[in-house]
């Protein structure tokens, strides 16, 4: 997992460029694997988009197969800052992605180990190898930062 981590800190980067647009700081890159190479990069655009589907990950994921040619993204791996969702993780397996890679876990509305587990059900066709807590820590915390100075 250590791998991952300048991609990790990429997305990190990328979630606090949300932050300073208004949005929730998600930030998202896609690594193919066997360069080591970010192919897309995003963060989280629903206010922006007005598009509840903005998220960090969708983002990435269409642009890395706009970047690839191709609808799937087999030999890849998603590297995003919060766990994502049941919308992201359905999306990350239509993707045919190898792995994920997420760094704070989300109790609320995560869909990878907290949740529905999307990935644990016989009926998802593809899934990808689920690894969490990458730079935890920092990702956690850009968050709380986040909505504690939303509060104010």
């Amino acid at each position: 997992m250590e791998k991952y981590l300048p991609h990790m800190q990429q997305a990190l980067a990328l979630a606090a460029a949300a932050a300073a647009m208004g949005e929730v700081p998600v930030g998202a890159v896609v690594v193919d694997d066997a360069t080591g190479a970010i192919i897309a990069a995003a963060h989280n655009q629903n206010i922006a988009l007005n598009d509840p589907t903005a998220h960090a990950e969708v983002l990435a994921m269409r642009a890395a197969c706009q970047a690839r040619g191709s609808r799937y993204l087999d030999g890849c791996t998603l590297v995003v800052t919060l766990e994502p969702c049941v919308m992201c993780a359905g999306a990350a397996s239509w993707a045919r992605l190898d792995r994920i890679v997420y760094g704070a876990a989300d109790p609320k509305t995560g869909g990878l180990n907290q949740g529905p587990a999307v990935f644990t059900h016989a009926t998802t066709h593809h899934k990808p190898q689920v690894m969490g807590g990458l730079l935890a820590p920092a990702c956690a915390q850009i968050l709380k930062d986040f909505f504690q100075a939303k509060r104010v």
